[in-house]
């Protein structure tokens, strides 16, 4: 297992200051969620995680170590990230694709392998993409984009995954498919998987914990019950709303009242 952490960190955008002195500990083999207004700092975190942006003060730690000072490839073996609206060369097969999640395996050593070959082929099978996998990208529905491209960060194999808004610009069934798709590679694999949500019922029923994040800060983290509260959603979103438990499925439902 990895262990991924966040200590004092301060992430910026040239003079822009976004978040301001996080610390964060990601529990191994949960699904965590962060949550929280546009422009509170969710991606930005997410990206340090996955070593895309430098702190300006703290580090993102992986097993101990500023994630910033590893290799990249060492770093890679062991962390996915899918960014929003991930973009592949035009008529990308989806197969293609996802075999480029094989690319930190490799080296000049050693080329494509059969065990390479079992990543793919599972990774498609998993995620229900093998139906499609000689299709090209642009064929494809949004639904169907969304799994390719979290096929790909599966045949990675890596300990962690990261997913930035993997619902965004999906209709709600589709949401549904996709965040299902998450919780069973999780329920199989146990991995460790921090995703962006927007949508506040299904990151509280599809999460173990969450994170909630208001102006670069985290106000709150936990499990959903004790994270989904009415304060909460008028501290963090100005929304007055109330919560409730969904007598179906039993997990939190956000009923807005409006500002």
């Amino acid at each position: 297992m990895t262990d991924l952490r966040a200590e004092r960190l301060t992430l910026a955008y040239d003079e822009r200051t976004v978040v301001h002195g996080v610390d964060l500990e990601i529990p191994q083999g949960t699904v965590t969620a962060v949550i929280g207004p546009n422009g509170c700092g969710k991606s930005t975190l997410l990206r340090a995680f996955g070593r895309l942006l430098k702190p300006v003060e703290g580090h993102v730690l992986l097993n101990g170590q500023p994630v910033h000072k590893l290799p990249t490839r060492s770093v890679a073996n062991v962390v996915g990230l899918l960014p929003q609206s991930p973009v592949a060369p035009d008529g990308l097969t989806v197969a293609d694709l996802v075999a480029r999640g094989r690319h930190p395996h490799q080296t000049w050593y050693r080329r494509w392998s059969s065990a390479d070959e079992e990543a793919v082929n599972q990774a498609l099978k998993k995620t229900a993409a093998d139906e499609f996998a000689d299709r090209t990208l642009d064929e494809l529905s949004g639904g169907q984009r969304q799994r390719a491209w979290i096929a790909m960060a599966l045949a990675q194999e890596t300990d962690i995954l990261l997913l930035d808004e993997p619902t965004t610009h999906l209709d709600l069934a589709h949401q549904i498919d996709v965040l299902e798709l998450v919780r069973d590679l999780h329920r199989d694999t146990n991995r460790t998987i921090v995703m962006v949500l927007h949508e506040l019922a299904l990151a509280a029923r599809y999460a173990d914990r969450l994170v909630a994040m208001k102006n670069g800060r985290i106000v709150a983290v936990g499990a959903p019950g004790e994270v989904l509260t009415e304060e909460l959603l008028l501290e963090v979103f100005g929304l007055r709303a109330r919560v409730r438990e969904d007598e179906e499925t039993g997990s939190l439902m956000v009923i807005p009242l409006g500002r």
